[in-house]
């Protein structure tokens, strides 16, 4: 096993040059109730807390987070929980204080809404500051109300999309962030364009939902659960199947690389690509090894990962030891090597594992056909996806070796498809014929 470099300047261990870490200013809570979130109950967690990040641990944050990096970009990425329920004057400071610790860096501004609460002053703070901004935003009103409601058990849309029509009056740069479940896994293509034509999104992430249950569980929300920890053998109703992630995958990259490559976004194909070109894909969830992703809680405490705020991963606090020596330590350079370290003899073997590489070890909680564990949930559906997409992966790394576009795929399609008789079977492979699956320009999934 490799050791980590000593700082010659102190002997501490340096760590890695740059990393992404998730700050929660005002911990799980959310004016939200989303039904499927499996944040919200890390409140309990930090009982009595008023959940708001002082100003002793914003500064302590900021400046550390700069000193940490040794490279000429820094990010500061708000998340939560609702960040902003802080309030303007909250983030009007970290920029302030983001400026003070630069040292010459290059500081850049990202944060994760729900957008319940943008208006006219906060899209004109975020366009002044150069903020990246991700909205959630499920599909089409009845697909993201179906689970993103708040409190009072009322749909988000309205209100996200008034927040959205803010954020573009200003011409703040935005991507969408859906969550893939129940309600939108069998309309892919639907979704896709709704978020493309109507949203104006040009940047896709799309996280599948998987809530881990045991099976005598019978818990509707977060709060009739006994435990914070994602625990169970099986998962609930309301999450994405295996098989239709990978469906859901396939409908929007046939989609895509027919009309959009190099005109939208969708994390998941760029990751792919990177990882064909033999490129480090910039997510930690198909990287080889993780570990560059932490999250950080209102109190200051820094965790392994955002989706490992447990007790058990907690590193420890910024004001008692430097986000830069918790960052390298032994205990979080073993979380990220683990990941590569406790695959399965089936994912070894895999074909795809190049461009896999496991998923997040979150998920990785079935077995294997010969009964080994470690298995991720998601495998079936990844291995459908990375097989449909290994000839167009193949023609766009070529393209980009050439150092050639490749949204040069787009003609090469579109000449395919030219030839192609309306009642042959689609490409996608949903056994629709072309005609009403990818052949049809206004199409909408429902199976």
């Amino acid at each position: 096993m490799a050791t980590t470099p000593a700082d010659p300047a102190g002997g501490v261990p340096a760590g890695p040059p740059g990393f992404h870490l998730l700050a929660k200013p005002t911990g799980a809570i959310c004016n939200l109730d989303c039904a499927y979130c499996f944040f919200l109950s890390k409140e309990m967690l930090y009982p009595g807390s008023r959940f708001r990040m002082a100003d002793e641990v914003l500064e302590a944050y900021i400046r550390q987070l700069l000193e940490a990096h040794r490279t000429p970009e820094v990010t500061v990425n708000w998340q939560g929980g609702e960040p902003t329920l802080m309030g303007l004057d909250f983030f009007r400071r970290s920029v302030e204080l983001a400026r003070l610790h630069a040292n010459g860096k290059q500081v850049q501004f990202t944060i994760q809404t729900n957008g319940t609460l943008l208006d006219d002053d906060w899209a004109a703070f975020l366009a002044e500051e150069g903020f990246l901004v991700g909205i959630s935003v499920d599909g089409p009103p009845e697909v993201h109300d179906a689970f993103r409601v708040d409190k009072g058990g009322k749909g988000s849309f309205e209100r996200v999309l008034r927040g959205l029509d803010a954020l573009r009056a200003r011409g703040v740069e935005f991507n969408t962030l859906t969550t893939l479940h129940s309600a939108n896994a069998g309309r892919g293509v639907e979704v896709y364009r709704y978020l493309r034509d109507e949203c104006g999104s040009r940047f896709h992430q799309y996280i599948p939902i998987i809530e881990r249950v045991e099976e005598t569980e019978s818990w509707t929300s977060w709060r009739d659960r006994p435990l914070y920890t994602q625990t169970g053998s099986t998962v609930s109703s309301r999450s994405i199947t295996a098989e239709q992630y990978g469906r859901f995958l396939i409908e929007v990259f046939e989609e895509w690389v027919r009309r959009d490559v190099g005109e939208v976004f969708v994390q998941m194909f760029d990751v792919a690509l990177a990882n064909w070109a033999g490129e480090p894909p910039g997510l930690c969830i198909h990287s080889e090894t993780c570990g560059l992703a932490l999250a950080l809680e209102h109190t200051g405490d820094l965790y392994c990962c955002d989706h490992f705020v447990e007790p058990e991963y907690r590193l420890g606090n910024i004001l008692q030891t430097p986000m830069a020596e918790l960052v390298a330590s032994e205990r979080q350079r073993q979380f990220g090597l683990d990941k590569r370290e406790t695959l399965p003899n089936y994912c070894l073997q895999c074909d795809v594992r190049f461009a896999c590489h496991g998923g997040c070890p979150k998920d990785r909680f079935i077995e294997t056909p010969d009964g080994e564990p470690g298995l991720n949930f998601l495998c079936a559906g990844y291995k459908e996806f990375f097989h449909h997409v290994d000839r167009p992966m193949r023609i766009m790394s070529a393209l980009l070796a050439r150092n050639r576009a490749p949204s040069e795929i787009v003609q090469l399609y579109a000449a395919e498809d030219s030839g192609r008789s309306r009642n042959d079977p689609c490409t996608c492979g949903s056994g629709r014929k072309w005609k009403h699956c990818h052949g049809a320009a206004g199409v909408t999934h429902s199976r």
